[in-house]
């Protein structure tokens, strides 16, 4: 099994709120070898830090779903939806998220209750 994790680094306070969109039903759960989506949010002082942690069987596996039309689907920027009014009213302001850091691993020890 491997766990892909997408360390994303965002303004603060919006860890929680950006959560949610990731688990939302876009097909990824239809495809061979996913096992499940975890989000974790780490709130520090400047900033919050989410952890996607994607749970796949094999890396074979992850890389189809990466390949396919329902990722690049899922991965579509809504420009209009990434930005939220400014505090002046008509300016937007940008994207919530500051960096992102993809890192793949393969589970080496477990344990379960």
């Amino acid at each position: 099994m491997i766990v892909v994790t997408n360390r994303i680094e965002v303004k603060k306070g919006f860890g929680k709120k950006m959560a949610p969109n990731f688990t939302r039903p876009t097909g990824l759960e239809k495809f061979k070898g996913f096992v499940k989506v975890e989000v974790l949010v780490a709130e520090n002082e400047a900033s919050d830090e989410m952890s996607v942690n994607m749970f796949w069987e094999s890396i074979e596996d992850f890389q189809v779903w990466r390949n396919s039309d329902e990722f690049k689907a899922a991965h579509k920027r809504d420009d209009k939806a990434e930005k939220t009014p400014h505090a002046h009213g008509d300016a937007q302001a940008e994207s919530p998220i500051i960096g992102s850091k993809l890192v793949i691993a393969e589970v080496a020890a477990s344990l379960e209750a």
